[in-house]
């Protein structure tokens, strides 16, 4: 009885941990709560859930479907750990002869930077100071629940924080990361630098948004990385790993 009351605390606290991020709700938090609902379901029911092991260990076809289900679950938690080691090696890395600084948008409320957008220009103010001689290019479209577009908001922003408007390129069409840099990279092409940037987003999100600036053909890639609030953490770091392995297998 006493296991299964600690098992259910450490469940319940790993649910709180997703439900936390409330109203954000994202393929993140979605599995998390799944997952933390199937293992508080199986320490409840822990007699009636091994009898169904058993009874489908007897049969050929019940030791396939546990076995397949066991190989999914290794795989999973060796993928989250390979993800995990990845994402923290790209949240600092140095440039080399960078070109410009590159700053990914996120939601804009009204016509101010969310909280998420504000750390991460926040952190951009700081790596201009240290590079005056690099432009900064602001990248993000206007979402339909936006008053105006993300690249305007951080433009403004930034000026309003004492960064030279002559500085500051505005990307204002793309609307995903994908397309963040794509359109960033032709206006390095158009205005004759190369392609070796520092990406300033959050942390969390580096090591997907590195890879994508790799397969648009970025030069070297540096990173400055935005602080994420603690309680989005977890469910933004489970929608990451699901987001590269999309990224990895599927694009």
């Amino acid at each position: 009885m006493a296991v299964r009351i600690l098992l259910l605390t450490a469940e319940a606290l790993l649910l709180a941990l997703f439900l936390i991020a409330f109203p954000v709700i994202n393929l993140g938090n979605i599995t998390g709560i799944l997952v933390s609902l199937i293992l508080m379901l199986i320490t409840v029911r822990f007699g009636a859930f091994k009898k169904l092991i058993s009874r489908l260990w007897s049969s050929t076809g019940g030791k396939i479907g546990i076995i397949a289900v066991l190989i999914l679950l290794a795989v999973f938690i060796g993928f989250g750990c390979f993800c995990t080691v990845r994402m923290l090696s790209a949240f600092e890395k140095p440039a080399d002869n960078a070109s410009a600084v590159v700053v990914l948008g996120c939601q804009v409320k009204g016509e101010r930077p969310s909280k998420m957008l504000r750390r991460r220009l926040d952190a951009a103010i700081g790596c201009l100071k240290e590079n005056p001689e690099l432009p900064c290019i602001v990248s993000g479209g206007k979402g339909s629940d936006e008053a105006i577009s993300e690249a305007l908001c951080m433009k403004n922003y930034l000026a309003e924080q004492g960064i030279p408007e002559s500085r500051i390129i505005m990307e204002d069409k793309s609307t995903s990361t994908d397309e963040n840099l794509e359109f960033s990279f032709k206006i390095l092409d158009d205005l004759g630098l190369d392609r070796n940037i520092i990406l300033v987003t959050d942390g969390y999100h580096q090591y997907r948004a590195q890879l994508k600036a790799k397969k648009h053909g970025a030069g070297s890639v540096g990173s400055v990385s935005a602080e994420t609030e603690l309680r989005f953490i977890p469910t933004y770091w489970v929608r990451e790993w699901i987001a590269i392995a999309q990224e990895m297998f599927l694009s």
